[in-house]
């Protein structure tokens, strides 16, 4: 890894929350991700399974965590197994945690090699009655590939048949919504590197540079600064590419006149930031294109002071498409006849602006939380209203990382990165030569 060890009371405190929600006699088991196959001997970089990073702080595969607060052996409540190591892999592959050094990662004092799981594991469900699964149930979860945690559950359901089943995802996705100060830190830590990325292409853009260069400028800087990378895969789309929302091609030529809208940003010690800017390339808006900005600054502005504690995710969607409404019909993309032929399900602005407004933010770009109950203090957000307009080709959307608070507007974690249009102008306009 190359963030600094994180505080072992951070996943103390994640443990405990997770626990307090069990059910009596019940344990809860969390596997580390696969090492996935790219074909031949070749493997993808190994990506930790996030929940039992959120438990444990262990970031090494073939790990499992156990939970057992009514374990009759006290040392049994808590149990983390992590891969024995020996010369040969430290050899090929670098050293893995010992014991010691993954009790100083997680604070669990009862670590076992992952060989032993099976003996252990077999022992404490002697005393439990039920076991919690940790399913994937994300709202937009759309995994075909069978996981290491499918297969560990289909194993126990054949093997343990009269033990109750449980779901660990609804307390998950209740208390990872909900964030410490230390993630708040970590998630401003990364929006630190992402404007670092951000400041460099200013310097950068101009007519004639290719979309992937623009890429691997961010990429060097992201990594300088101890970060694996990108948190998501980059959309650095000039031009029209930027009215295809998912656009990660990352290989056209940007030109003079246009803009170029960049939504790319850093991890660090695995928790995302997540940015959207558009600049233009000759570094100077059109009229035009100045007023379309404007607009959806404007939105996103007023989307942020909208996002208090209470409001409901759904409604402050659309609430900010009001806003946006507004911002449409005096832009002259909507009269007032596509207002009037509106319904509920097909909103006028929908033509213009398609995706939602905010999605919570922290170990996965689109994180866990609640998203049908009230909004709290200390969740983190995305704010990210667009408007795209294929017919004139181009496309704006810009976003920042927020912490709803218990009184008044959400902190902005991205607020010392440039949005502003005449900032971004100056900072183009005086860049090195």
């Amino acid at each position: 890894m190359k963030y600094h060890q994180l505080p072992q009371a951070l996943f103390e405190k994640n443990r405990a929350k997770f626990v307090a929600q069990m059910k009596g006699k019940s344990l809860a088991v969390f596997n580390s991700n696969d090492m996935y196959p790219i074909g031949a001997d070749a493997t993808f970089p190994f990506e930790q399974q996030r929940d039992l990073f959120y438990l444990t702080g262990v970031d090494q595969e073939e790990s499992i965590l156990v939970l057992f607060p009514g374990a009759v052996n006290p040392k049994h409540r808590e149990v983390l197994f992590v891969r024995e190591t020996n010369e040969h892999i430290a050899v090929w592959e670098g050293p893995k945690l010992d014991k010691d050094q993954a009790t100083a990662v997680s604070g669990i004092e009862t670590v076992y090699w992952t060989h032993q799981f099976e003996s252990v594991f077999a022992d404490l469900m002697s005393e439990a009655d039920t076991v919690y699964f940790n399913t994937n149930e994300h709202y937009r979860q759309a995994v075909e590939t069978e996981t290491r945690e499918e297969r560990f559950i289909k194993k126990v359901k054949e093997h343990y048949p009269a033990h109750t089943a449980a779901k660990s995802f609804p307390i998950l996705n209740a208390i990872r919504g909900v964030k410490e100060p230390e993630e708040v830190a970590l998630i401003a830590h990364a929006c630190g590197v992402t404007e670092k990325g951000f400041r460099r292409v200013l310097g950068f853009v101009q007519p004639g540079v290719w979309e992937y260069e623009i890429e691997a400028e961010y990429l060097h800087e992201f990594v300088c600064n101890r970060s694996k990378g990108f948190a998501y895969t980059p959309i650095i789309a000039s031009g029209n590419a930027a009215n295809i929302l998912h656009y990660i091609e990352n290989n056209k030529q940007c030109q003079a006149g246009e803009l170029l809208l960049m939504d790319v940003a850093a991890e660090y010690a695995n928790y995302s930031s997540d940015m959207t800017r558009t600049i233009p390339v000759s570094g100077k808006f059109s009229e035009r294109q100045r007023q379309v900005y404007e607009a959806v600054l404007r939105v996103k502005n007023q989307a942020t002071e909208l996002l208090r504690p209470g409001i409901l995710w759904a409604e402050h969607h659309k609430e900010v498409g009001k806003i946006m409404t507004a911002e449409l019909l005096e832009l002259g993309l909507l009269d007032k006849a596509d207002v009037q032929g509106q319904s509920e399900d097909r909103p006028a602005y929908k033509k213009y602006f398609m995706h939602g407004t905010c999605h919570h933010l922290g170990l996965n770009t689109h994180d866990y939380g609640e998203l049908k109950t009230p909004i709290t203090a200390n969740m983190v957000f995305t704010v990210e209203p667009g408007i795209y307009i294929p017919e004139e080709g181009f496309g704006v959307r810009l976003e920042d990382n927020v912490v709803v608070q218990e009184q008044g507007a959400p902190k902005n974690l991205m607020k010392s990165i440039p949005i502003e249009a005449e900032e971004i102008e100056e900072l183009m306009n005086n860049r090195k030569v």
